[in-house]
């Protein structure tokens, strides 16, 4: 959900917008993801994380989180579900997810924490920058980081596995191309933050007001 807007009514072109409730589907996909977040991290830490079977269950309750994340968004765009709570839990749900993922495996002494500080400076950093600029317009998902998105998930997955399913050096390996991606793509926000900035009709309104009153 990366969009707020009221749902049209359908009685007379021009009415008035009918506000969407808060109490729907999409907002409930994210409010499940939020709620798999601490089981999740349970699941993962159990017996430091020596215990298969648990690693699988906390891959199951990554992976079905991962999902929500595909679907809230997906169906509160086609149903016209989309809300201000939506708006905002959607990326909260989304970057406590992914950090209690990385600052469980590094807990744990299978993930590096640099890598852990990495990832989440840029995720918050970018998040930030969002908020920083939407007055002068919203910066959706690039197509480059909804590939970060779903390789950030992947290589989380192969490390959450046990290591007698997925060996480290394979997990590793995607985490690399991981942060590769997260850091290019991070740059990429940056650029596109202050071009954005730069040309918006704000922006532009208020070059034209300083050249006049020179």
């Amino acid at each position: 959900m990366t969009a707020s807007r009221p749902r049209p009514s359908a009685a007379v072109p021009g009415a008035t917008p009918v506000p969407v409730s808060i109490w729907n589907v999409a907002n409930a996909l994210t409010g499940l993801r939020l709620v798999l977040v601490p089981v999740f991290g349970l699941l993962l830490l159990h017996d430091d994380g020596q215990d298969a079977s648990w690693r699988v269950a906390a891959f199951i309750a990554f992976f079905v989180a991962s999902i929500t994340d595909r679907f809230d968004g997906e169906v509160a765009r086609k149903r016209g579900l989309i809300t201000d709570v939506g708006k905002i839990a959607d990326p909260i749900a989304d970057k406590a997810l992914i950090g209690m993922a990385l600052v469980g495996l590094s807990l744990l002494g299978e993930l590096p924490w640099w890598v852990t500080v990495v990832v989440l400076v840029r995720e918050i950093g970018i998040t930030v920058l969002r908020f920083m600029v939407i007055r002068h317009g919203v910066m959706p998902a690039s197509r480059g980081g909804k590939v970060k998105t779903f390789v950030q998930a992947l290589a989380i997955g192969l490390y959450v596995l046990p290591r007698e399913v997925v060996p480290l050096p394979l997990a590793a390996s995607v985490m690399a191309v991981a942060v590769a991606i997260t850091l290019v793509t991070g740059v990429d926000y940056v650029v596109r933050a202050v071009r954005l900035r730069r040309t918006s009709p704000r922006a532009l309104a208020k070059r034209a007001r300083r050249q006049a009153g020179a």
